[in-house]
């Protein structure tokens, strides 16, 4: 990547915001090399199964380095997570993570093609934090490739991990140097921010969670018995519903 190259031509940055660690120390460390008017920070609402203070976080955090509050974009799918649940009749899995894709992913694409067309702009770089640390399949993502699904109609798309290569440890330190606070989860003990409750989350995070926001286990728990699916994948073949595992 030439980033040089990308601000001479004046390329419109946008920085996907989950509210999480991840997110915030990106969008942190951009802001030192990117100008504020080529920055737009982006945050897909997920109703009902976010943290509390998600949205909050994502606009305070991008204030906190400049983004000016017309290029904070939030966008909403048309459909819930509980609504795309029930409509497929089973949970998101590691391989089948349709909540990543129709909820986040597909919502936020749409959001930047509108975008780069009402502002004539057509050199896009879509940044998201995903880092190597996280997982064997992140670790083998290139952190720049050109886009060529949104390459089209004269559009120059490019997708860049601008944290990559980085650590838990400089995540949060990255935060801390630019004077700002994580999200109040991490301090509660959880490992990682994303739904409240994710499939990709620990045991300890679900249990954490569990404890944390009773009314939306309840929910999930529900909807587990309505599908007869289990949130979390089977262990050893043994389904285990959310309340044979936590009293509620």
């Amino acid at each position: 990547m030439n980033l040089s190259d990308m601000l001479r031509r004046k390329a419109l940055f946008v920085v996907n915001h989950s509210g999480g660690k991840d997110s915030q120390a990106m969008l942190c460390m951009m802001s030192q090399l990117v100008p504020v008017e080529q920055l737009v920070v982006i945050h897909a609402e997920l109703p009902g199964v976010e943290w509390e203070g998600t949205l909050e976080k994502v606009r305070e955090s991008s204030l906190a380095v400049g983004v000016k509050p017309e290029n904070i974009l939030v966008v909403r799918a048309v459909k819930t997570f509980t609504d795309m649940v029930r409509g497929r009749g089973f949970w998101p899995s590691p391989k089948n993570r349709q909540c990543t894709s129709d909820l986040k992913r597909n919502p936020i694409e749409k959001a930047i093609r509108h975008l780069s067309k009402a502002r004539g702009n057509l050199l896009i770089v879509n940044c998201m934090g995903l880092r190597s640390a996280e997982s064997s399949g992140r670790a083998k993502l290139a952190p720049w490739k050109l886009s060529e699904r949104n390459s089209v109609a004269g559009r120059e798309w490019y997708d860049w991990l601008p944290i990559h290569d980085y650590s838990t440890a400089q995540v949060f330190e990255t935060i801390a140097r630019a004077g700002q606070e994580p999200h109040w989860a991490y301090a509660a003990g959880m490992s990682r921010l994303s739904c409240c409750f994710c499939i990709m989350g620990s045991k300890a995070d679900t249990a954490l969670a569990a404890k944390l926001n009773p009314s939306m286990l309840a929910t999930y728990a529900k909807l587990e018995r309505e599908i007869d699916q289990t949130f979390h994948m089977p262990t050893k073949g043994v389904r285990r519903f959310l309340d044979e595992m936590f009293t509620i």
